[in-house]
């Protein structure tokens, strides 16, 4: 693998870092934070960079970890170091293929959306490049991101979808997870344990979905006994708008999403 720098080693940037480190490639990162760039400096296949042109000069792709409000100031920083052989890889959201050639024009540039399982290496990536990367270097950028989670190659006009849905989607699910624990609570159980129990049972429930490549609705229907608990509870929900209210949040973010 040609070598990745990262500017910004926050949460996202830091995720990908630790994934490359244990994948025992050799990385440049290079971040304003004097404490955050101290933590790598006892990696030895962590180099920390002099600034954000040193780090261009020595990487052949370069991911963008900064906040969305620093990326003009950043791109507009190393744009005269980013040679055309160079890739630049963005992952912040509102950020389209458009707007980044217009800032970087006639360079290499790919869109990547992760989500924030990708910390315990889970995330659900996306990947949109502009017609001037091969396709080995497609190959190059998933594989990169395939060391946080899985990777999928989509078109820029369903990026909104994909952002509403899958950026935004770990938030709900906690949410999920909260509201079952109180209800366990309710009920006695402590609530260390009610977190652990659903955790795992939502862990293993979206395990099914994948593996077994069942329809939800067909899993749904092998745990619901006629005149069974889990068919009362299922009553509750679609009385109370279970599924329209998962509809319409996932609606109001892709929305949300194609105004940034």
């Amino acid at each position: 693998m040609n070598r990745v720098g990262i500017v910004g080693i926050g949460n996202m940037g830091g995720a990908i870092a630790h994934g490359l480190i244990n994948n025992k490639e050799e990385i440049i990162v290079s971040d304003g934070s004097a404490e955050k760039l101290s933590e790598y400096k006892s990696f030895s296949n962590v180099q920390i960079a002099k600034d954000n042109i040193d780090l261009v000069e020595k990487s052949k792709i370069i991911i963008l970890a900064v906040k969305p409000n620093l990326y003009k100031t950043v791109i507009d920083e190393i744009k005269n170091e980013f040679s055309e052989d160079k890739i630049l890889i963005s992952i912040a959201p509102g950020f389209t293929i458009e707007k980044l050639e217009n800032l970087l024009p006639n360079r290499k540039i790919a869109m990547i959306m992760p989500n924030t399982p990708a910390l315990v290496y889970e995330s659900m990536s996306a990947i949109c490049p502009n017609t001037l990367l091969t396709e080995g270097e497609i190959e190059e950028v998933k594989k990169i991101f395939n060391l946080i989670g899985k990777v999928a190659i989509l078109e820029e006009e369903y990026f909104p979808a994909f952002s509403g849905t899958c950026g935004c989607l770990p938030a709900y699910v906690y949410m999920f997870i909260e509201a079952a624990a109180d209800g366990a609570v309710l009920n006695g159980m402590k609530r260390f344990d009610a977190y652990e129990f659903i955790a795992q049972s939502v862990l293993g429930s979206a395990k099914m979905v994948l593996e077994t490549k069942k329809h939800p609705g067909e899993l749904k229907d092998m745990v619901t006994s006629p005149g069974g608990t889990t068919i009362e509870g299922l009553k509750v929900l679609e009385e109370k708008g279970f599924r329209g209210s998962i509809i319409d949040a996932i609606n109001a973010t892709v929305e949300k999403s194609k105004n940034m």
